[in-house]
Formats: C-alpha cells, sequence, structure tokens
C-alpha cells in the first residue's frame, strides 16, 4: 500500500468531514464513532519514516516563504497542492498517460482520508490534474482508498481494483474493492462508479486483517477469459515471510484464491504493491518492453518486486515464471526478493510499472517522500514528489540485473550546456564547475582512476560500505564525484560519489553512493548515506548521470545498473548560491573526469485543469483547452 504504517498515523491530524457526507444515515453512528476514534489515534506521530515530514518537529528550522518556495521541483511529477504517495494504476488510453496516485486532497500530510489522485499527459513530463478519481465515501473505505490497479477488458470495460480499509479502530480490515470507468470511450476517465457489492475480497483465513492489499495483474488467459493477480500480504507462522497470494478471477467479482504462493521469502516481512512482469533477456525484443502476458520462454526472465514494509524499500529478483505452476523461482536465491537488489537504494517507494504499447517500453514510476517535518510540510501546502519516469530493461552486459533510466522525453527539457574535459581532480581537492544556475540540471560525467595509483592500492578498505562510511571520510581509492546544491565554502552539499575498495585477492568492488549528511544546515531533517556496490565490467570507465530539480536529486551509475534518489533542503545554497564541484577525496589516486556535460532543464507543467462545470469532457473539447 506505501502508506505510513497503519498502525501508528500522523500526529496532529484532522479527520476532514466532507468525506461523511456521501455516507448513508444508517451508518451515521458507527462513522462518528469511527471519527472519535481517528482524532484520538492521531495523536501518535508515526515512526515509519514514509509519512509527509519524516523529521522531527523538534528544533524546527525557522524556514522562510522564499526557502520554501525554492523546495518545489521544477520538472517532477507533484501534486498542485497537499499530500501524494504511491503511484496508482499508470496506462496509456487514447493518446494520454493516466496517472493515478495517492493523494490526502484535503491536507498536505497522511492521514486517512487517502484518495485517487489522477492526472493526465500527452508526453509524460507535462501534467494536468483532474478531478480525485476516487474518494473514501462508503462503509467499505471508510478508512481510505489505497493501493491497487487498472485493468482494460476484451469487451471494453476499464476494471478499477483498490485496497480499502473498513471497521472500528481495534478491528480494521483491509478488503479489495472495485470500481469501473462509467464511459471507457472517454480519452481521460474523468468518472469512476464504485461497485455496489462491495468489496469483493476479505483477507482468506491465515491471513491478518491489516495485511491483504494492493491487488495487481500479472497473467491474462486468452483461451478461458482468466484474470491472474498477484497480492502482498506475509505469514508469521512461516518466519515472518513475505508472500504473494494468486487470485484469480473473470469478472472481478468472484475470486478464487490458488492453494500456493507465486512466491515467499522467509524472514523478509510484509509484501506491499508486489508486481510480477517480463523482461526481454536476449533476441529481438532486446532493449524494449514486453507486452505483459507474452509467454515465458528462453529469451525471457520475469521480475518479482515488492514493496518491503519493515524497512520502506523496493527490492527485486530475476527469474523464471512458470505458467503451470503459477509459481516463480529466482536465478540465484542469494538475491531473492528482499535480500538483494533494489530499484533505488535512497528514497524511492511503493513503485508501479506499466507497459507502453505505444513505444513498445515498460515503465517505472516510484514515490519520493518527504524528510524534513510534518510543519514544514503544513507551511509548503504540499508534500512529496513522484521520481522520474524510467525505462526498465534486463542488463545485456552484465546477465544479472536490471537497467532504470529516465524515460527518452526527459532529454528534450535541456536547454544550454556546458561541456568540459579531462578534468583533474587531485587527492583531497574539488574544482567548481563554473555553469551559472545549478537548481535545475542533468549532468554527466565519466571518471577515470589513475592507473597506476589503481594498481598501487593491493588492499583497500575491503569492509566499506555507503552507509557507513559519507564523502568525507577517506581512503585510498575513494570517495570522489559530484557535489551538488552546494554552497561557496561546501557546509552545504550533496554528495554522488564513488568508492573503490580492492580486495585481498586483488579484486574491485564498486560502490555508488549519495550523501545527505551536510545537505542542509536544518537540524530536524532525515539526513543519511544510501547506495550500494554495482558491476562494472572490464574496460568501462566509471559513469554518472545526476538530475538536480531544487530539493530532489536522482542519479543514476552505469547507465541505470544502479541509482539512487535524496530529497535534499538546503538553507543557502539555493537559487544563486547553489553551485556544483567535482571533488576527490581519495588519499591515494588521483582521478580524471574524462567528460563532463551538464544542461540546464526547462520547466514543466503540473497544474489543474479548470472544467467549466464537473460534466465530462470529451478529448477534444479537453485539448483545445490546453494544447
Amino acid at each position: 500500500m506505501g502508506s505510513p504504517d497503519l498502525y501508528n498515523p500522523i500526529a496532529g491530524s484532522r479527520p476532514p468531514l466532507r468525506t461523511l457526507r456521501l455516507l448513508s444515515l444508517a451508518l451515521s453512528a458507527a462513522l462518528l464513532l469511527a471519527l472519535v476514534a481517528v482524532t484520538s489515534f492521531l495523536n501518535v506521530k508515526s515512526g515509519s519514516g514514509l509519512d509527509s515530514g519524516s523529521g522531527s518537529d523538534e528544533d524546527e528550522f525557522p524556514w522562510t516563504k522564499r526557502m520554501l518556495t525554492w523546495q518545489r521541483a521544477g520538472f517532477h511529477f507533484r501534486t498542485v497542492k497537499n499530500y501524494m504517495t504511491d503511484p496508482c494504476g499508470p496506462m496509456y488510453h487514447k493518446g494520454w498517460y493516466h496517472l493515478f496516485y495517492q493523494h490526502n486532497p484535503n491536507y498536505s500530510f497522511w492521514d486517512y482520508t487517502m484518495s485517487w489522485g489522477h492526472a493526465v499527459s500527452r508526453d509524460l513530463l507535462n501534467w494536468y490534474h483532474l478531478p480525485v478519481a476516487i474518494q473514501p465515501d462508503h462503509w467499505y473505505d471508510v478508512w481510505g482508498d489505497w493501493t491497487g490497479s487498472i485493468m482494460r477488458q476484451s469487451d471494453g470495460r476499464i476494471v478499477l481494483l483498490y485496497t480499502g480499509i473498513t471497521g472500528r479502530k481495534e478491528a480494521k480490515r483491509q478488503v479489495i474493492n472495485v470500481a469501473t470507468a462509467d464511459d471507457p470511450s472517454d480519452p481521460l476517465l474523468l468518472r469512476w462508479s464504485k461497485y455496489e457489492g462491495n468489496p469483493v475480497l476479505l483477507p482468506p483465513p491465515g491471513i491478518e486483517r491489516e495485511d491483504f492489499r494492493d491487488p495487481s495483474p500479472f497473467w491474462y488467459n486468452s483461451s478461458d477469459s482468466t484474470w491472474y493477480l498477484v497480492f502482498g500480504s506475509r505469514n508469521e507462522s512461516l518466519n515472518h515471510a513475505g508472500i504473494a497470494l494468486v487470485y484469480t478471477t473473470r469478472d472481478f467479482i468472484s475470486f478464487n484464491l490458488l492453494p500456493h504462493y507465486l512466491h515467499s521469502v522467509k524472514e523478509i516481512g510484509m509484501w506491499e504493491c508486489v508486481e510480477l512482469y517480463p523482461v526481454a533477456a536476449a533476441g529481438p525484443s532486446a532493449n524494449r518492453g514486453l507486452d505483459p502476458f507474452v509467454m515465458p520462454g528462453e529469451n525471457v526472465k520475469h521480475v518479482l518486486k515488492s514493496s518491503v514494509n519493515d524497512e520502506w524499500h523496493d527490492y527485486y529478483a530475476i527469474g523464471t515464471f512458470d505458467t503451470g505452476t503459477m509459481t516463480w523461482t529466482p536465478d540465484d536465491e542469494t538475491v531473492d526478493v528482499g535480500m538483494g537488489m533494489r530499484y533505488d537504494w535512497g528514497k524511492f517507494y511503493a513503485s508501479r510499472t506499466f507497459y507502453d504499447q505505444m513505444k513498445q517500453r515498460r515503465i517505472l514510476w516510484g514515490y519520493v517522500g518527504e524528510t524534513d517535518s510534518q510543519n514544514a510540510d503544513i507551511q509548503k501546502g504540499w508534500a512529496s514528489f513522484q521520481a522520474l519516469p524510467r525505462e526498465v530493461l534486463f542488463d545485456l552486459k552484465t546477465g544479472s540485473n536490471l537497467l532504470t533510466w529516465p524515460v527518452e522525453e526527459v532529454k528534450g527539457l535541456r536547454m544550454r550546456s556546458r561541456n568540459f574535459s579531462n578534468i583533474v581532480v587531485e587527492k583531497g581537492s574539488t574544482v567548481e564547475l563554473d555553469i551559472g544556475d545549478a537548481n535545475q540540471l542533468d549532468i554527466e560525467v565519466e571518471f577515470e582512476i589513475n592507473k597506476e595509483d589503481l594498481e598501487a592500492a593491493t588492499v583497500a578498505d575491503v569492509a566499506y560500505n555507503c552507509t557507513s562510511g559519507s564523502a568525507a571520510a577517506r581512503g585510498p581509492l575513494g570517495p570522489f564525484g559530484l557535489l551538488v546544491l552546494a554552497n561557496r565554502d561546501l557546509t552545504e552539499q550533496t554528495a554522488t560519489y564513488f568508492y573503490v575498495s580492492r580486495e585481498a585477492d586483488g579484486s574491485v568492488r564498486t560502490h555508488f553512493c549519495q550523501d545527505e549528511l551536510r545537505s542542509t544546515k536544518a537540524k530536524n531533517i532525515v539526513k543519511r548515506v544510501v547506495g550500494n556496490t554495482f558491476p562494472v565490467l572490464t574496460g568501462e570507465t566509471l559513469s554518472v548521470r545526476t538530475l538536480v530539480d531544487h530539493s530532489i536529486v536522482e542519479s543514476f551509475a552505469q547507465g541505470g545498473r544502479t541509482s539512487t534518489t535524496s530529497r535534499a533542503y538546503p538553507t543557502e545554497a539555493i537559487y544563486e548560491d547553489a553551485r556544483v564541484f567535482l571533488f576527490n577525496n581519495a588519499t591515494g589516486a588521483t582521478v580524471t573526469a574524462k567528460s563532463v556535460k551538464i544542461w540546464h532543464m526547462n520547466s514543466t507543467v503540473n497544474e489543474l485543469y479548470q472544467f467549466p462545470s464537473f460534466q465530462a469532457h470529451s478529448g477534444d473539447d479537453f485539448q483545445l483547452h490546453i494544447a
């Protein structure tokens, strides 16, 4: 579901009364009791780290309006106002990309009025926000309309499956509900109606009331019109295992639970936002996305992904899907889901992919939450971004991991550029890059370590990892990389860097890290060092692409082999005082930036479309207003 821990909501929030107005008189007494329960329950601050403002409200920094205004991104997807989390049901429909997302339409923090926000775009970059698609207005979703999926049926119907929460505070239960698009021929899918027989699914026997959520389709049998859907859950009797339940349906009203799991991993904990999808591992379809229901075969691998609720990270693994048994098996059990690879090692969660049939590609969306305080988000009036949409491919060079890379449309935002070459960065030094405005940038750099220095380091930092170090810590072969959102004296900076360690057997391990520890002088911000090792093949130079967009920094190494995303809230390194540096804190190696390319990035549209009335408009009418 990708929300904060449902047992510990945000402090000090008020349940909006307008979500109750549509409920029947027969339910009003029960709902008033629920309101009282919510009011008392919301006096506890969530410790999940995903709620709006993960930082403490203690020692609140005296943010000015100018500072808070700067934090709003220029080219990332964002709400016009209030709070946003999980991407839901992304799709391409009749000329428009649709993104639904978890949204609090009333406040800039998480609470139990979460609804499905809805926006459309022609190009995945410029977005027009439509009326909320669905919101809590019945007994079966009184505690919110949570994450789910959208399916297009062979008969033309468009079905939305979502997680609802019902019941009293002490006995809340997650259930699965259905809504359908009133007019599937409408390119904007403006109106949705909930099924009068909701809920269509309750947690099955053996599954806890609040451990059943986030339906996602992964297979369709056209011979008998049967859909297969995966649901996230956990099984405490299997050593706290994360599990993927499988249901079948033909009409999205009646469902059958398969007697076995699609997959499970012990000691990982609750799985949510589970997905299974194919990637081309070889052959003519390599380097492009696959239809989600392509038959498994010699050139096809399947990715199983889960958002691991215990630690709030998105893990994936690559393996084999068996349509006969409806099970998935990892290629390497040592890097099973929750144990090895992640889409992103930073602030990136509750991700969702979809197949873009127009350009034959699979696109990944992920939610990037705040790490400041809730009070700061209330002052701003908004919270959270979506990461840039990324194309997902199998890494044909390594054969062991995915590549995630900003969609090609992002390059269309590039404006004026500055190029540098062969900049030598000596040990313990920095080099400022004179580029002017440094608030919205696309930066590509190729680094090379001096060969003699690399060979001289016979053993170097064998035990190093990103989370135990920082950009300021010095070792024989690192760290070195970029400092962005930096002020003149480098007392504020966000560092993206490589750190190379050499094992006793002579092998080299390369770490890709992002250091937020000096990203701001404000104290009540969650600041970490994030990242991990990644494969570098013989003869490859180290490459990084970093996209800076005010308070969000996304970095990709080696063409998308690994990535990390950070939020940054500088107090000084903003507007004309933001700078970019190359740095090298290695004690035993000189580094050369062989190529440095920096583009200033244009801003995109993220705005409400003001309908003359709340009547559905045709796609042509809509285009006349905004195109």
